[in-house]
């Protein structure tokens, strides 16, 4: 992962606009292909700024979602606050379609595509059904190899067995590989908390861990920063050169921080794309190699793993390997995917398989595919209420369509608004490589959250009102006149607050149509049917 360009105006609509324009040779032969267009992945390749030359100031990083006890989580005021952060949200809504890009190139070039995603999604269902004796499986096989296995219902368990495991062999040092298992059990805050320290080793991770954040996306965590918020962070909390915006130079420093805290560790941790019941082994995959390093370089390997990880077979596993990182990222394939099957000579593995709630949703008829997930954050990349408000917005673990469906799982209350923060387009839906209708799960979601009285006021009274008006044909027809005419003038701002409150932030309504479909359809062919 590499911090994201800052963004600057620009003629176009693509990442060549988000390259600063006061890097000298931004233009240059080594961020470009010989035919003269820009590398699909150079973002990192831009100079440092040039001596003297004038930069527009810093814009500050928005910040996420506030909570308030156990109140519901407000989206609607972390993304307006997200969304006025003109360069943050242009950069973030510019970045990850062309992740959404890259990915549909690599589903045009494999003509297996959609036979791929159906067999993922039919594996997936297989296992599920068939989780506990996949899981006992997956154990045995696992201790065969000399691997020990632990079980944790909760997360809180979860985080007690991994702090055990680090008390025995006395260790107060853990790097740790990226895993969204262990920001989900607040794994780091306990073990802060217990006298242990904790590096990640991810870049993107790493620099959230240093700002004191949640990973903003699941795969790119810091993909909501521009690299001026990273620069101003390492220069705070790593002593780097505030004024050196490149990627390079910051990515450097990083690693020459963190690497002798890594050769020092104590005991390392990782989680798991996947693990494989038939081999009692899991794969994790990566670009950056940080999982290597967690695994072999101290004594002690600790991996944390969700029970819906598990799969059956070993040739399974190429399926998968197919989609995840084009899905992800549009690139063929991760540069490690690295397969742990026991504990390396003189070293100790421990497993910790986490339940956490998951076999609650299992149970769940409307929402239990939400299990097939294998975290590749395509449903993000498209989603357009996602790009443009920015994962902290969420305020949870999962944010964008998969945190929607995923999150209330966790705490109906807490999260009862954020299955509303969706169009309903389908996009997420049509780009899961495991095709979880997930649309359908947030709109079912709100059917239930409503129905258990989690929706919140004003909105309850106006779904009340919108209820009443469409079952009755003649007055929805009325309305829909009234309204019509009413958008033809009033003013713009006046304009969007009679469409609906907060609805015309960061958009514009279409102008009214002359008349209404139902109004064409009688002039045109005649009056029909009853009012």
């Amino acid at each position: 992962m590499s911090p994201s360009p800052d963004q600057t105006p620009g003629s176009g609509h693509g990442l060549d606009d988000l390259v600063p324009p006061d890097l000298p040779g931004a233009d240059g032969q080594s961020a470009r292909h010989e035919d003269g267009s820009r590398l699909v992945h150079a973002e990192a390749s831009s100079r440092p700024l040039a001596p003297g030359q004038p930069s527009t100031p810093p814009e500050p990083q928005p910040r996420g979602a506030r909570e308030h006890g156990h109140h519901p989580i407000d989206h609607d005021e972390a993304a307006r606050r997200f969304i006025a952060a003109t360069a943050h949200e242009k950069m973030h809504d510019e970045r990850l379609w062309d992740l959404r890009q890259k990915r549909d190139r690599q589903m045009h070039a494999i003509p297996e595509w959609e036979e791929l995603r159906e067999l993922a999604s039919a594996i997936k269902q297989h296992a599920l059904a068939n989780l506990p004796d996949y899981l006992e499986q997956f154990e045995a096989r696992a201790k065969a190899n000399g691997i020990e296995v632990h079980w944790a219902e909760t997360g809180a368990q979860h985080n007690e067995i991994v702090h055990g495991l680090l008390a025995d062999h006395g260790a107060k040092s853990l790097i740790k590989s990226k895993s969204m298992l262990t920001e989900e059990t607040g794994l780091r805050d306990y073990l802060r908390g217990k006298g242990i320290e904790i590096i990640e080793t991810d870049l993107g991770e790493r620099i959230q861990q240093l700002d004191d954040e949640a990973p903003s996306h699941i795969v790119v965590p810091a993909t909501h920063k521009l690299r001026s918020d990273v620069a101003r962070l390492f220069a705070e909390k790593l002593g780097t050169d505030p004024g050196n915006r490149d990627a390079n130079y910051l990515a450097k420093q990083q690693r020459q921080k963190t690497r002798p805290l890594i050769l020092n560790a104590d005991a390392g941790m990782t989680g798991a794309n996947f693990a494989v019941a038939e081999t009692g082994s899991f794969v994790v995959c990566t670009n950056e190699g940080n999982a290597d390093l967690s695994a072999n370089v101290p004594p002690l390997h600790i991996a944390s793993i969700g029970v819906e990880k598990v799969i059956p077979r070993m040739a399974d596993l190429g399926v998968f390997i197919r989609l995840l990182s084009r899905s992800a990222l549009g690139s063929p394939i991760t540069q490690y995917t690295s397969h742990f099957r026991g504990p390396r000579q003189g070293g100790r593995m421990h497993i910790v398989l986490v339940d956490n709630g998951r076999s609650a949703r299992l149970g769940m008829e409307q929402f239990w595919t939400s299990l097939k997930c294998i975290r590749c954050g395509a449903c993000m990349n498209t989603c357009p209420v996602y790009r443009r408000s920015g994962g902290l917005s969420y305020g949870a673990t999962y944010s964008g369509p998969i945190g929607l469906i995923l999150n209330p799982t966790f705490d109906r209350r807490k999260y009862s608004a954020l299955p509303f923060a969706s169009t309903l387009n389908g996009s997420c839906t049509n780009v899961c490589p495991v095709k979880i209708n997930i649309h359908e799960q947030i709109f079912a979601w709100r059917k239930e959250l409503a129905e258990e009285g989690e929706m919140a006021g004003g909105k309850r009274a106006m779904m009340k009102a919108a209820g009443a008006l469409l079952s009755h044909p003649a007055m929805y027809r009325a309305a829909t006149r009234s309204a019509d005419s009413a958008l033809r003038v009033l003013p713009h701002f006046m304009a969007g607050e009679f469409a609906g409150a907060g609805s015309q932030e960061g958009r514009d309504l279409p102008d009214a149509p002359p008349e209404t479909f139902h109004s064409w359809y009688q002039r045109t062919h005649g009056k029909t049917g009853a009012e």
